[in-house]
């Protein structure tokens, strides 16, 4: 998100604007949860592209 924000793509009001619009919608106390669920997905995500590079590369010793 820095890299953005140092581009000139997203300003630092920008940024701010963007982080009130999340706290008015999904409240302080239900950002933890996403936050939370959000790392699950990503490991999920991790460990299935490991578990395919895995098969792929036992296919490849055949």
């Amino acid at each position: 998100m820095t890299s953005f924000i140092l581009s000139g793509m997203i300003g630092p009001w920008q940024a701010i604007a963007i982080i009130a619009v999340v706290l008015l919608l999904f409240g302080g106390k239900k950002i933890p949860e996403l936050m939370k669920g959000l790392g699950k997905g990503i490991k999920e995500f991790k460990d299935g592209m490991a578990e395919k590079t895995d098969v792929e590369s036992k296919e490849n010793e055949k």
